[in-house]
C-alpha cells in the first residue's frame, strides 16, 4: 500500500509541532509496511488547526487537524488514508467555512503545492503570467498592471503600475528590481507564508516586473529572524534556475534575469524603501531624503523598483487573468484583494483573503469568532506597531485604504491585533513611542528625539503629574512628529498614541487617578 500526505513546514506550524508529526506519521508508516509519501507544502494559513495535514483520496483532500505526534497512530488504526471518520477530522480543505469565504488569488497555491517544485508550480497554473507578459511586450504588461488597480500592499497603497511606469521611463545603463520582504509589523505573516509556500509566485512576480521596466538584476530583502522563509526561498531559485526560469536567455526570449536573496538584521527602519536600499548597499540602514525617488535614482543610484512581496506574488495572477478581473474585484480605489492577518487574543487566528470592503467588525467577530479570551474586544489594532487602535464603535469601518484614511487609520500590510476589555491603553501608547524610539534610525531630529520625549511624558501622565497639561503636550508633540518626521516611523507614531487617547481618554485620567490615590 502507497499513500500520499501534505503537511506544512512552515513556521507556524513548525512551532506547533509539524516536524514531530512527520517523524512519527514516516515512523507509523513503516512500521504498518505503508510506503507514504509526505509533501511538506506551505500553511493554508488556518493556524488554530495546525498542524494540519491533508491525506490524498480518490475523492480529493481531507484534511486532519490540529494533530499531535502522539495522535498519529490512532490515524492510522482509524484508516485516515482513506479518509475515514476520526475525531479531527475536517473534511475537505477548501469546504472547512474559513476557507470557503475566501477569494484566495494570491494565496491560491499557498498549502496545496511543493514549494520546492518547479513543476507543480507550472501544473497549478505557475508561469503563464510571465508568458502573457513575454506576449504582450514590456510597455503592455506595465499598462495591464495600471489598469488592474493594483496598489502596494506594503503599507503606502501607491499604485503599482506607476512606479513601474516610471523605471521604465528612466534612462539608465542598469535598473535594479527591489523586494521589500522585511516584514516587520506586528501581526503580520503574510510575506513569510509566501516566500515559505509558494515562492515562485513571487519569483515570478519580480521576473514580471523585471521584465516590464528593463531591469536585469533583482535582489529579496528579507530579515535574519526568517530562517526558514530564507531556506525556502533559495531552494526554490535553485529550481528556477535549472527549469530556465532564471539566468541569461530566459525562455528562449533573450530577456536575461539574475535574482538574490540578501539577509538584513531585523531593523525595523529597515522596511522604509530608502533605510532597505542603504542597507542592500552595506551602509548602516538610514532613511533617506525624497526626491530623487528611487524609481529615478534608488540602488547605487540607478532605477530602482521597491515592491512589497504580495504587491509582486499579486502580478502573476493579474497578468494570468487580465487586468479587468482583478479590478472587478475591491471597492473604491482599493481594488483586489488582501491578505488580512488576523493577530493577538483572537479565537481564530491566521491569513483570510478577501476582496476590499469586508468589515472591521465581521473580521474580529465573525472570520475570527471574537477574542480567544471571551471577554469583549475592546480594541483592534490595524497596520502594524504603528496603526491606529480602532474602538468598537469603529467596527463598521469597510476595510480599504480610504475608509481607514478618513478615520485617521491605515491598513498598512494587513494585520489585524485584537485586544479584549482587560487591555490598558495608556500603556499600548508608550508602548508606541518606547517602539519608535528604539527602532529610530537616528537621523531627524523630530523622530530621534520625539519619541525620546514622548516616552516621558507618557511617564508623567501614567504617574499622575500635571495630567492635563502633559496630555495637551503629548498631543502637540505628535502633531510635530507627524508633520517633521522624515519618514513613516516617527510620522506614523502619532496613530497608535492619539487613535489611544481619542477613543479611550479614561484609561489615561484613570491611570492618573490610580497614582494619585
Amino acid at each position: 500500500m502507497s499513500a500520499r500526505i501534505f503537511l506544512p513546514r512552515d513556521a507556524g506550524a513548525l512551532a506547533l509541532g509539524a516536524d514531530a508529526v512527520a517523524a512519527a506519521l514516516a515512523r507509523e508508516a513503516q512500521a504498518r509496511g505503508i510506503a507514504l509519501e509526505i509533501v511538506r507544502t506551505g500553511s493554508r494559513g488556518l493556524y488554530w488547526l495546525e498542524p494540519m495535514l491533508e491525506v490524498a483520496t480518490p475523492s480529493g483532500r481531507i484534511a486532519y487537524g490540529p494533530i499531535a505526534a502522539d495522535e498519529v497512530a490512532s490515524l492510522f488504526a482509524a484508516e485516515f488514508l482513506a479518509g475515514a471518520a476520526h475525531p479531527k477530522r475536517l473534511g475537505r480543505p477548501e469546504e472547512i467555512p474559513y476557507l470557503k469565504r475566501q477569494t484566495r488569488l494570491t494565496f491560491a497555491r499557498t498549502g496545496i503545492v511543493d514549494p520546492a517544485s518547479a513543476e507543480d508550480y507550472a501544473a497549478h497554473g505557475g508561469w503563464l503570467g510571465l508568458a502573457r507578459a513575454f506576449a504582450l511586450g514590456p510597455a503592455a504588461t506595465i499598462e495591464e498592471v495600471v489598469a488592474s488597480g493594483l496598489r502596494g500592499r506594503g503599507g503606502a497603497g501607491f499604485p503599482t503600475g506607476i512606479k513601474w511606469r516610471t523605471a521604465a521611463g528612466a534612462k539608465a545603463a542598469r535598473k535594479y528590481i527591489v523586494c521589500n520582504a522585511d516584514e516587520g509589523d506586528s501581526g503580520t505573516f503574510a510575506d513569510r507564508m509566501i516566500m515559505e509556500g509558494d515562492p515562485f509566485v513571487l519569483i515570478e512576480g519580480m521576473l514580471i516586473a523585471g521584465y516590464a521596466v528593463g531591469a536585469s538584476k533583482a535582489y529579496l530583502y528579507t530579515r535574519s529572524e526568517y530562517p526558514h522563509a530564507i531556506a525556502a526561498m533559495e531552494r526554490a531559485l535553485a529550481a528556477a534556475k535549472r527549469g530556465g526560469f532564471l539566468g541569461d536567455n530566459i525562455q528562449g526570449t533573450g530577456f536575461s534575469f539574475d535574482l538574490e536573496v540578501r539577509v538584513g538584521a531585523g531593523a525595523y527602519v529597515c522596511g522604509e524603501e530608502t533605510a532597505l536600499l542603504d542597507s542592500l548597499e552595506g551602509k548602516r540602514g538610514m532613511v533617506r531624503a525624497k526626491p530623487p525617488l528611487p524609481a529615478l535614482e534608488g540602488l547605487f543610484g540607478q532605477p530602482t523598483v521597491i515592491n512589497n512581496v504580495i504587491s509582486l506574488a499579486s502580478v502573476p495572477i493579474i497578468l494570468a487573468e487580465g487586468a479587468k478581473a482583478y479590478q472587478e474585484l475591491g471597492i473604491g480605489r482599493s481594488r483586489g484583494t488582501m491578505p488580512i492577518q488576523l493577530a493577538g487574543n483572537i479565537r481564530y487566528p491566521g491569513l483570510f483573503e478577501a476582496a476590499f470592503g469586508v468589515t472591521l467588525g465581521e473580521l474580529v467577530e465573525e472570520i475570527g469568532g471574537g477574542t480567544a479570551s471571551g471577554r469583549p474586544a475592546r480594541a483592534v489594532q490595524v497596520g502594524g506597531p504603528l496603526g491606529a487602535y480602532f474602538p468598537r464603535a469603529l467596527f463598521d469601518t469597510p476595510f480599504d485604504y480610504e475608509a481607514f484614511a478618513a478615520r485617521d487609520g491605515l491598513i498598512g500590510h494587513g494585520g489585524v491585533v485584537v485586544f479584549d476589555d482587560s487591555v490598558d491603553m495608556a500603556a499600548q501608547a508608550r508602548f508606541a513611542m518606547e517602539f519608535c524610539a528604539i527602532e529610530s534610525c537616528g537621523k531627524c531630529t523630530p523622530c530621534r528625539l520625539g519619541s525620546t520625549r514622548g516616552v516621558e511624558v507618557m511617564d508623567r501622565i501614567r504617574a499622575g503629574r500635571d495630567v492635563e497639561k502633559n496630555l495637551a503636550l503629548i498631543a502637540d508633540l505628535c502633531e510635530t512628529m507627524k508633520f517633521g518626521s522624515l519618514c513613516a516611523l516617527g510620522g506614523f507614531t502619532p496613530y497608535p498614541v492619539m487613535s489611544a487617547l481619542t477613543h479611550f481618554r479614561d484609561d489615561f485620567t484613570r491611570a492618573a487617578a490610580h497614582a494619585a490615590a
